[in-house]
């Protein structure tokens, strides 16, 4: 029995990272595969995912009208290597073909990134970093007589979204004894029964978020959620973690607040404005820490996403039910 076609979207070394030895194998095993290196749909990308009957997308990979359809007459699933899938397909694919994610193994990848920053945060280590880089030892001196107030052990957090990744984050941090104040329209409202969360409206959250950490999906309701207002309505020294999506916030508010240095920030991302202009004051001001988007790239999290993926097209090919298919009903709500 003939193995099923199956075309990889994805450069050299973004296949190679997804891509174990191990993973390569099974390629072998199940598909007769080859892999397309483009990130635009050329006359050869085409021709070559004429005769699919799968493909696999990667970060790198084109964008996909209705047409596809058209170009590809014998595809019947598409894997993407990731979670967002909204702005890859055009909205009529979600209803023909079987299309999945695979957001499960960045969940907690991106949690460990939030709970990084989160206690980085909590407990000012900037501030003192910054302190002992003057040539002066004045910062021993405060700490001695007056101690160090920071602390998160026992306090309250902030959150808004509490998805996959904002669960996997309390619960990463259980131990600390934290109270979760959690604005999320959504989510359902069962979930307080086993995590330490009081879900609130947002005029109520803000003004107590001395830590607030964005963990939402980016949606027409949740873009710029935290601009100007929302930003002014914050408590003075408030640390605005972001784990999601940088359309969340008014990024020219935001930078106005950091530089007056009302507020602070920790920022995994930034898009659209991604990467940063190399000149942005966000990188180098103090109170505000940048990492490029590191949250849920690590090496283990991208084998894991390439096991989620053959996992699913295996199951598809055999008859068997998909375990992470992305509908058109869902797509309002994720990013």
């Amino acid at each position: 029995m003939a193995l099923p076609r199956l075309v990889i979207s994805a450069r050299k070394e973004l296949f190679e990272s997804f891509f174990s030895p191990w993973a390569v194998k099974r390629l072998d095993r199940a598909f007769a595969w080859e892999r397309v290196g483009t990130s635009y749909i050329t006359r050869e990308f085409r021709k070559r995912v004429q005769g699919a009957e799968a493909l696999i997308t990667t970060w790198d990979s084109p964008t996909f009208a209705a047409d596809l359809r058209q170009s590809a007459p014998s595809l019947r699933i598409i894997s993407h290597c990731g979670g967002e899938v909204k702005s890859r397909f055009a909205r009529p694919l979600f209803d023909s073909l079987t299309i999945t994610n695979a957001a499960g193994p960045m969940a907690r990848a991106t949690a460990e990134m939030g709970a990084a920053m989160l206690l980085y945060c909590a407990r000012n280590v900037d501030f003192y970093r910054a302190a002992l880089r003057k040539k002066s030892n004045l910062i021993y001196e405060q700490v001695h007589l007056h101690g160090a107030p920071e602390s998160i052990t026992g306090g309250t957090v902030a959150m808004i979204g509490f998805g996959r990744i904002g669960r996997a984050l309390v619960d990463l941090l259980r131990g600390f004894n934290l109270n979760w104040r959690v604005h999320d329209p959504y989510a359902d409202r069962g979930l307080a029964r086993k995590y330490p969360v009081k879900f609130v409206s947002l005029r109520d959250l803000l003004p107590k978020a001395h830590l607030l950490v964005l963990s939402a999906a980016l949606t027409e309701e949740t873009r710029g959620i935290l601009g100007k207002e929302n930003l002014a309505a914050l408590p003075d020294g408030t640390a605005i973690i972001n784990i999601a999506r940088g359309g969340l916030i008014d990024l020219m508010a935001l930078r106005r607040e950091v530089r007056s240095g009302r507020l602070r920030c920790a920022l995994d991302v930034t898009d659209p404005t991604e990467p940063l202009a190399v000149d942005d004051p966000l990188r180098t001001i103090p109170g505000s820490i940048i990492t490029p988007h590191i949250a849920g790239s690590g090496h283990h999290v991208r084998h894991e996403i390439a096991r989620v993926v053959l996992d699913d097209l295996e199951r598809f090919f055999k008859g068997n039910r998909v375990r992470n298919r992305v509908t058109a009903a869902m797509l309002d709500r994720m990013t």
